[in-house]
């Protein structure tokens, strides 16, 4: 919609389209309330937001760009008595930090390399170009063709060797990319495709729009406030989702199956019958708060777990991957996060996680497209740039919007990133999330099926460094191409992204950086950036109207239940005496408006003349039938004229019978005209079932058919007596000729 376009007055203007903002919008608008809802970028969800793998690049490269800032335009000459304006910044750029780009597939496809001549049979191992959407910032995108060393020295010539060849390479080649063997003869690659297939990076361009690329990685708990608002407001029908099929760690160098449920439990190898009964024992205490756990409160839960006498591996599983918490963290803070897991298995399946369809992207448009249903406008690339705020009483009483429009609202919800630093009140030192984002050519852990969505636990792998939480998402989540898995990791910062992250990239995956050949997933491309923390930020105490309500981004936390909680608190900021996001009520069930009362009542009012405008064709079509009828009748009766003439100079008994025959075709046009009538009698009783505006025409049409079909009954009745006489006479006649 056009800035020329918006109307002037809202109850609720929200800048920003992340989840919280979202929700908000939903849940205002779902309750009657005039919701306007801006972004200045392009698209929703702000950092919440789910790209292709084309419009991620792009979005790559608008980051770079939006370095250079915007001028603030004076908008002094709309101010009134009284009032005074307060900036908003025109980027929200900060919010992401140190990006960088790897690519470690090659850059032209494979089809183009096996027919490419190979005069050199050693080439360069690593060549790093600098790619231009990355401009000056330092962003390097590596193309690689990593040589096996370790194989060179086998015999290429002889079917002999590559017998042996094969055999040694078959542990090697499950894992390995196929295009790390390319200094080897064209025999090599044959053996490895059936295993691993090629993908390079202009494929991964070419089918870009399979991938929907999560900027924030986060999970849905069964019996989350997420899940619980999407049933309640019935939110839920406008996605899909899917299960977290399996849970891992990663231990030792392995990366194993954590058991959680009582049949991944009773069915696991990995622990013994005795481990079992243990583990068993310690998930049905930890349902209930008891007085043996109150008195380790306070205190570390890796030493409430020692004192419950389990093992190494039932504590590694309970605090890493169930718990999902440090060694250090409280025990009151573990056993919460133990019962919060508890609670949410077997609701919608073995793990308690759930996943929607497309991406995490398609939540924020969900409460959109709400919001959008119940009256909310919503205009993307459009943004607020400053308040209007009453001096007397401190409260914002409108917005000027990027376009020079002055719009009146009752409350403003904004994004924190549009507020200036000035204002923000930061009580503790900045926090940010670090982000990586993984295109693997296999799956972490592989299986009997290709279509697992992972969720792996990876403890500190040194001291200082944090703990990493990852999401192994298949083809089946539609946001990768198939043959191909998408990766994401996330932990709080303690350097860069790459520096938090690459350590573990370099570990379970096989990068240029790792020395040895095993049977590791390859990664084909990656990203790496610093998100600030939602967590971190306060939405309260700033130096701003007591109307303006600020909703912080993301944060590092698995679940939802930060972003749903800070939406409830500022709607009932807003509302208290509404209910959150009730339910939507079926179509029936809504109210209108007057202009929308009086423009059903014109739609029907032209329904009703087109319904007569069709039964008057209808009824012109009858009469036409009826007459086309009675034309048929006579011309019969003209052909049948001279055969009666015909029939008077018969003998008597042919003159009976030629009477009775004349008799029997009559019978049959009678009872065809009945069939008619009776054909037309149920059109209109179909008619008078839908179109109850025209009852009375349609029974005065059905009556005036049935008096007609009444007639040619009784006609039929007469026709039907005069044979039975003529039959009758015909028996008399020749047995008074015999006398």
């Amino acid at each position: 919609m056009a800035a020329e376009e918006l109307p002037s007055e809202f109850d609720v203007v929200i800048l920003g389209t992340g989840l919280v903002e979202s929700v908000v919008a939903a849940a205002c608008s779902r309750v009657g309330q005039r919701v306007l809802h801006l972004d200045r970028r392009s698209y929703y969800a702000a950092n919440w937001a789910s790209f292709t793998f084309n419009g991620l690049l792009t979005w790559i490269q608008q980051h770079h760009e939006e370095s250079q800032s915007e001028e603030v335009q004076d908008r002094s000459s709309l101010l009134e008595e009284g009032e005074e304006l307060i900036y908003l910044c025109n980027s929200d750029s900060a919010s992401i930090s140190n990006l960088q780009v790897f690519c470690y597939t090659r850059e032209t496809h494979e089809e183009e390399e096996e027919e490419a001549p190979t005069p050199d049979p050693d080439p360069a191992d690593t060549t790093e170009v600098e790619t231009s959407a990355d401009g000056d910032n330092g962003v390097k995108e590596t193309s690689e063709t990593v040589s096996a060393d370790s194989k060179e020295k086998e015999t290429k010539d002889e079917a002999s060797d590559e017998k042996e060849e094969e055999q040694s390479q078959a542990p090697h080649t499950d894992g390995e990319e196929p295009e790390t063997a390319q200094p080897q003869p064209p025999t090599a690659p044959s053996q490895s495709e059936p295993v691993r297939k090629k993908i390079s990076y202009t494929h991964l361009v070419k089918e870009g729009r399979r991938f929907n690329i999560d900027l924030v990685s986060k999970l849905m708990f069964s019996r989350g406030s997420l899940v619980d608002l999407l049933i309640k407001s019935n939110v839920s029908r406008y996605a899909e989702f899917k299960n977290i099929t399996r849970i891992l760690t990663y231990r030792n160098g392995n990366t194993e199956q954590v058991p959680c449920s009582r049949a991944d439990v009773f069915a696991s190898r990995q622990l013994s019958v005795v481990e079992k009964r243990k583990l068993m024992r310690f998930l049905t205490s930890c349902v209930e708060e008891t007085e043996e756990q109150q008195v380790y409160n306070g205190r570390p839960y890796l030493e409430f777990l020692r004192d419950q006498h389990l093992g190494d591996n039932l504590q590694h599983f309970l605090l890493h991957s169930i718990a999902m918490v440090t060694e250090d963290t409280p025990t009151e803070v573990g056993l919460t996060s133990t019962r919060h897991f508890l609670r949410s298995l077997g609701r919608y399946g073995n793990t308690p996680f759930l996943f929607p369809v497309y991406g995490l992207g398609e939540i924020p448009q969900c409460f959109c497209r709400m919001c959008a249903v119940f009256g909310g406008i919503y205009c993307l690339r459009h943004s607020v740039q400053c308040l209007l705020v009453d001096k007397n009483t401190n409260r914002c009483k409108g917005v000027i919007d990027s376009r020079g429009q002055r719009i009146s609202c009752s409350h403003f919800v904004v994004e924190d990133g549009f507020v200036s630093a000035e204002r923000k009140k930061v009580a503790t030192p900045p926090r940010s999330i670090s982000r990586a984002v993984l295109i693997t050519d296999a799956s972490i852990l592989p299986s009997d099926s290709d279509q697992q969505v992972s969720m792996v636990t990876v403890p500190p792998i040194a001291a200082g460094s944090p703990s990493v939480t990852m999401v192994e998402l298949c083809s089946a989540t539609m946001t990768c191409a198939p043959g191909t898995y998408l990766v994401h990791l996330t932990c709080q910062s303690v350097g860069s992204a790459h520096e938090d992250l690459s350590p573990v990239v370099t570990r379970m995956f096989h990068t240029s950086e790792s020395h040895d050949q095993d049977e590791r997933p390859s990664v084909l491309w990656c990203l790496y950036f610093n998100m600030a923390d939602g967590s971190a930020a306060q939405v309260e105490g700033h130096d701003l109207p007591s109307n303006v309500h600020m909703c912080s981004g993301p944060d590092g936390g698995l679940g939802h239940e930060h972003a749903i909680t800070q939406a409830q608190s500022i709607f009932d900021k807003i509302l208290p005496q509404e209910d959150f996001c009730p339910p939507a009520p079926n179509p029936e069930d809504i109210i209108y408006t007057e202009e929308e009362t009086k423009k059903e009542g014109v739609e029907e009012e032209e329904e009703k003349e087109t319904t007569k405008e069709g039964e008057e064709e209808e009824e012109e079509k009858t009469n036409e039938e009826e007459k086309e009828t009675k034309k048929e009748k006579e011309e019969e009766e003209e052909e049948t004229k001279p055969l009666k003439e015909e029939h008077k100079a018969i003998q008597p008994e042919e003159l009976w019978r030629a009477e009775v025959l004349d008799l029997l075709t009559q019978l049959v046009l009678v009872q065809k005209e009945a069939a008619q009538h009776q054909a037309q009698v149920v059109q209109l009783l179909g008619m008078l079932g839908t179109q109850n505006s025209q009852q009375i025409q349609d029974l005065q049409n059905m009556g005036r058919h049935q008096s007609l079909l009444v007639e040619n009954h009784q006609a039929l009745l007469l026709q039907t007596s005069r044979i039975a006489n003529h039959l009758h006479d015909i028996t008399k006649k020749p047995a008074a000729a015999s006398q």
